[in-house]
């Protein structure tokens, strides 16, 4: 009996072994998945870091803006005649404020930019997914471009120019240093002060500050009459849109995140000088509402 053999050519049609061949690309693709994957968490993970110390340093720089204007105000904007506006200058250049920013900051202060040029004083009123409504107060020498940033500004974040002032309060807050240690019978004595003297409200926030509320036209006299009072220092004094009923609590993290990311780009608008919303923390989490809160005025 003859026995035949078969030889292949180099280039025949030989079966091979799917199965290891379908092993082989399930190696490589997990392999390569898993460098992938790390990649992108490390990523991910820097990208939040700078997003957060981000957000802080505008945080801080809206607050020096705020008191630097607020200085200029009250007691001029020369700082060698004005001691409080030079320690603020002086702790915002530490904190790397660039100088335009502090010149731009001092002028608002005396109703002007930078330039000398008057500035005219606007509101935009818009409605936010879920329904939270928001009073934007602005001061700029070009209303023309600041409302068409701002507009497209409110359509990427999917909302509306829409009336919402009727649901806001206009007032006058001031905010004097208090003792956190104070105990009620003296803040009972300080409330009779801010009273006598015209308040309209005296409240104590979680710091131990005195909140005084009075109405807007008497803002910033009443406060300085009250730090004279008082021998205390004035922290903030503006005029404010208080919310008039109930606030709009937020429990959905996705509106939430659209909220925060809409108000960081609102405080990094050099024109933009507060924000007010009727709006309160729900469900969402604790670091995120801190975000929002961190952004408004009121």
């Amino acid at each position: 009996m003859s026995t035949r053999v078969f030889v292949f050519p180099s280039r025949s049609f030989a079966p091979r072994s799917t199965a290891f061949a379908i092993c082989a690309q399930c190696r490589r693709s997990f392999a390569s998945s898993a460098v992938l994957n790390s990649g992108h968490n490390r990523w991910s993970k820097i990208r939040h870091e700078k997003g957060a110390a981000d957000a802080k340093k505008n945080t801080q720089r809206s607050g020096f803006a705020k008191n630097l204007t607020l200085w200029s105000r009250l007691y001029g904007p020369d700082p060698s005649l004005n001691s409080r506006l030079a320690a603020v200058i002086a702790a915002a250049k530490k904190a790397g404020m660039p100088k335009a920013n502090i010149d731009i900051a001092i002028a608002r202060g005396q109703g002007k930019s930078s330039s000398g040029v008057g500035l005219e004083a606007m509101t935009l009123e818009v409605m936010i997914p879920p329904a939270v409504a928001m009073v934007i107060e602005i001061e700029t020498d070009n209303k023309q471009r600041v409302l068409q940033d701002l507009r497209s500004l409110v359509k990427k974040h999917r909302g509306t120019v829409t009336p919402t002032a009727f649901l806001f309060n206009r007032l006058g807050r001031s905010v004097l240093k208090g003792e956190p240690e104070a105990d009620e019978e003296k803040f009972d004595d300080v409330m009779m002060i801010a009273v006598d003297a015209g308040a309209e409200d005296v409240q104590q926030d979680k710091s131990g500050n005195v909140v005084v509320w009075t109405q807007p036209h008497e803002t910033h006299q009443k406060a300085q009459d009250l730090s004279r009072e008082l021998q205390t220092e004035i922290i903030s004094s503006e005029i404010v849109w208080s919310p008039s009923g109930d606030k709009v609590k937020l429990d959905d993290e996705e509106a939430a995140t659209n909220i925060a990311a809409f108000l960081t780009a609102l405080q990094e608008y050099p024109d933009v000088q507060g924000v007010y919303a009727n709006t309160e923390k729900g469900k969402i989490t604790e670091a995120l509402w801190q975000t929002i809160e961190d952004n408004l005025d009121a």
